[in-house]
């Protein structure tokens, strides 16, 4: 089984929103991790604080014909395909993977079974 890496990065006020989406869709467990985005444009000052957007990373390890099927849905709940839109989302096709859960394997295989 090929294995690929979805990252997806939301306002962290979506967070627990695109896990469910995710899950929904078939993924499994994630990582996360808390930033920051900080784009080319200066941030707006109110008072002397910057207003900085906070964002959540997840990570997703799922099989490749899965990733594509999380990804579109992410896509569509958040309209990840509009410029104005903060979030992105993108994939990196992955060699070598150690430690998955051989439960969410099996759930992983099954899903894929139902999806041919």
């Amino acid at each position: 089984m090929k294995f690929t890496a979805l990252v997806a990065v939301i306002q962290d006020t979506d967070e627990e929103e695109a896990i469910k989406v995710a899950k929904e869709a078939g993924a499994g467990s994630v990582t996360i991790l808390h930033g920051k985005n900080i784009g080319l444009k200066e941030k707006k000052v109110f008072f002397g604080l910057t207003l900085e957007e906070n964002v959540s990373a997840l990570f997703f390890i799922l099989p490749r014909k899965l990733s594509m099927q999380v990804m579109r849905a992410l896509r569509e709940r958040f309209d990840l395909d509009n410029h104005e839109n903060s979030g992105y989302a993108f994939t990196i096709p992955l060699s070598h993977v150690a430690g998955l859960d051989t439960e969410e394997l099996h759930t992983f295989e099954d899903n894929i079974k139902t999806m041919i």
